[in-house]
């Protein structure tokens, strides 16, 4: 083959001498436009599992790199005075000119033909463009060839909200090393980390408009520079920070830009490295995704060396998958860094949890493998502050106490319609059910959403409170989770509104009852859910009365009954929700337009619950934090919403999203609204319950250690395991749980056996 690679940086030259080594007779040139020793950056990070694939790829080249790399476990974070050490990391750091030395220098052995000091300009007008067999796009984040074919790959330029400058120190860390210092600005952040015997890598990050308060965007870069010398003075013992200074070309200060493209391939053109995707820089991936690009495109060329079209399809399709992973944990951790401020208020113990699980790649269980020592500090901590003497436990067995009522543990059986009530009266199935989940061991178990009036039920299945029947059926199963276990039981009250007299979950979701069955409905304004649903009647003053009453008579039954928790339900397009969302609320009075209108409907309901139920009672809102729709609420919305129900006196905000609208296109993903739930935990300072697409309880004991929520509802996996509490328990090696005395005969064997074919000791801590 005859290859053009443009761009000589670790993405073209790995594919260079790839494409080289792997058959002599490929003719392959790099070009670029910097001198050989020319490099921006100080120093590259790798894990050990790129390490792996570099040897499988090139041994000859590995070697080399390994022969460079300073190679360290420990993660250190120093924060407000105090440093979290935690190891097993496994990191490497090698200086980028090194590593391109290295590159180079392999390049020419194998035969492959470097230019450099050569401007592309125009591919057209290149030469050895026209007869090439393939031309390699690995020019960079501001890549020409992507620029020029943009119609056909598509991409999206996201810049981020940081300014970040790249530095050296002769300083040198024994750890990757992240500094947050505090001033009058706001806060500043390094990522610092030793790439050989005498230079480290020192970046300083901070928002951008801490950045301009602090003058930063006013000086120059010698200005901006000693700055940053005085301010982390205390971690670079009087060593000063260096520049790439001759490569600086207006302020060395830049922000990230984020790089997709739809498509990665057109014609015999490819796109390589940061040409076709970027990471951002707290993950290190950058230079691992360059090179694993190579690996992969070099890889589907040999697979099929005579179908160019289909070895580049294969190619794009099997990258883009992994990119797209590694993508979306670098946004989580980019996000994570441009909002430090919100995670300042945690005590350093769990301050650094939060930033080492971050990008949700790394899990508590995936923790404990790495530094079991740092996960038991972790844990004891977590224990103390639930008001434990501080032992180790998993932070999911923790108690949370809110008013007068503790949780005994952080699981949460999530509301699920069971459509099974006959005229909104709970039967023997219920009793059933939610018994079994008690005696499995979950601390709050919730009920469906439940109507406070016959109109308000979703479906003719769905249960109410609304009559005496009905109360004495739902008090039947409050009295047995309350004398046959240590869960609490809660009530979720809601009104079905516009997407109410539908059809049973199973026979229909969300579409309409026939004719003959169904009953009129009531919204903020005549707009329909679906084509199909009946059109609503917009409320007046007269219906808002009514229906506040009606949650007030159902929450003083509910409080007769001895529910320990009310929530009202203001999500997934329900009532409340159609105020909330401004795709459903097209009102022009004084509960429609802005959202401090549309919030003002749920509010006095809030308001007027939380007067009446019992002070020592916990109250808690459901929301839809993100309507993922054009025009609709967005997750700043949200932690409005959230400001604006804790000022009526709501304890916790129970954070879901999407169902608003048909229209919705939520991007799912494991424990994909835990962010949603973070936010407003930490901004906003109220306590929350995280639910979607927890599955693992590895997935609970992160999210409860690093303080992105207090609760953690699960549905679906509650509907496979009643006693999915008691199970995680076992599985986790943790003999506090307290199952049923009936039980503890299979409590013994499952632990037995779980012990065995994990090689736990076989004594459990209790």
């Amino acid at each position: 083959m005859k290859i053009v690679c443009l761009g000589g940086g670790p993405a073209g030259l790995y594919f260079a001498l790839l494409m080289k080594r792997a058959d002599p007779r490929n003719e392959v040139v790099v070009f670029e436009r910097h001198r050989p020793d020319d490099t921006f950056g100080w120093g590259v990070v790798f894990s050990d599992q790129t390490l792996g694939n570099l040897q499988v790829a090139d041994p000859e080249s590995h070697d080399q790199i390994l022969d460079a790399f300073n190679h360290w476990d420990d993660i250190e974070i120093h924060f407000k005075g105090r440093v979290v050490r935690s190891g097993g990391h496994g990191f490497c750091g090698i200086g980028r000119q090194r590593l391109l030395d290295i590159l180079q220098r392999r390049c020419l052995a194998l035969g492959v033909e470097l230019r450099f000091e050569t401007e592309i300009g125009e591919l057209a007008a290149l030469p050895e463009a026209a007869d090439a067999d393939l031309i390699v796009a690995a020019d960079g984040i501001n890549s020409g060839v992507r620029r020029t074919y943009a119609h056909v790959f598509e991409p999206q330029i996201e810049t981020r909200s940081c300014r970040y400058i790249w530095l050296g120190t002769r300083k040198t860390f024994d750890a990757f090393t992240f500094l947050f210092q505090e001033t009058p600005f706001g806060w500043f952040q390094v990522h610092a980390y030793r790439f050989d015997a005498e230079t480290s890598t020192f970046i300083v990050e901070t928002p951008e408009p801490v950045w301009r308060a602090a003058g930063l965007d006013r000086m120059s870069t010698e200005e901006g520079v000693a700055f940053c010398e005085r301010l982390f003075a205390p971690w670079l013992d009087g060593h000063a920070l260096l520049t790439n200074a001759r490569h600086l070309r207006g302020s060395a200060w830049i922000n990230f830009n984020r790089v997709t493209n739809k498509r990665w391939t057109h014609g015999k053109i490819v796109l390589l490295g940061d040409a076709a995707h970027t990471a951002h820089f707290s993950v290190g991936s950058g230079t691992k995704l360059a090179f694993e690009d190579g690996i992969t495109l070099h890889r589907c060329l040999m697979r099929t060396p005579d179908d160019l079209p289909r070895a580049l399809e294969a190619y794009e399709a099997e990258r883009q998958i992994e990119v797209l992973r590694v993508a979306n944990a670098a946004r989580n951790s980019t996000e994570w860094f441009e909002n430090v401020d919100r995670y300042t208020n945690l005590e350093a113990e769990q301050f650094a949890y939060s930033l080492l699980t971050r990008s949700q790649r790394i899990s508590h269980e995936n923790l404990r493998a790495r530094d079991a020592g740092y996960v038991e500090t972790v844990e004891r901590f977590v224990a103390a502050r639930s008001g434990l003497t501080a032992e180790a436990r998993p932070p999911m067995f923790t108690p949370f106490t809110l008013r007068g009522r503790t949780v005994p543990n952080r699981v949460v059986v999530s509301p699920m319609a069971l459509y099974s009530a006959v005229d909104g009266v709970v039967g023997d199935f219920h009793l059933v059910h939610f018994g079994a989940r008690a005696l499995g061991g979950a601390g709050l178990l919730m009920t469906e959403m439940t109507a406070p009036c016959a109109s308000g039920r979703i479906t003719p299945g769905c249960a109410g409170l609304y009559s005496d029947a009905q109360a004495a059926a739902w008090q039947r199963i409050v009295a047995l989770v309350h004398a046959q276990s240590s869960a609490l039981m809660g009530v979720q009250l809601g009104h079905a509104g516009p997407k109410g007299a539908t059809r049973l979950g199973w026979e229909g979701m969300d579409e309409p009852l026939p004719p003959d069955a169904t009953w009129p409905l009531l919204a903020p304004s005549a707009v329909a859910y679906g084509p199909q649903n009946q059109v609503p009647r917009e409320m007046d003053r007269a219906d808002m009365d009514a229906v506040r009453d009606d949650f007030l008579r159902a929450a003083a039954r509910a409080a007769e009954i001895g529910f320990d928790w009310l929530e009202l339900h203001c999500a997934h397009g329900y009532l409340l929700s159609a105020f909330l969302c401004p795709l459903t609320n097209r009102r022009t009075d004084a509960y429609g337009g802005s959202l401090e209108n549309r919030l003002r409907f749920p509010l006095e309901v809030a308001a007027a619950l939380r007067r009446q139920w019992p002070a020592d009672r916990p109250m808690s809102v459901r929301i839809s934090a993100h309507d993922w729709a054009p025009g609709g609420n967005t997750p700043d919305d949200a932690v409005a919403m959230a400001r604006a129900f804790k000022a009526v006196g709501v304890d916790l905000i129970d954070v879901s999203s999407g169902q608003t609208t048909r229209q919705a296109r939520p991007v799912y993903g494991r424990m994909y609204q835990t962010p949603f739930a973070d936010r407003i935990r930490n901004e906003v300072g109220i306590a929350t319950m995280a639910v979607g697409a927890i599955t693992e309880p590895d997935h609970v004991n992160g999210i409860i250690a690093a303080g992105r929520a207090d609760l953690c509802a699960l549905a679906r996996p509650h509907l496979a395991d009643p006693a999915w509490t008691l199970h995680a328990a076992a599985q986790l090696g943790y003999g506090g749980a307290p199952w049923p005395r009936p039980y503890l005969s299979g409590k013994d064997q499952l632990e037995r056996l779980l012990q065995r074919a994990s090689g736990r000791p076989e004594d459990l801590p209790g």
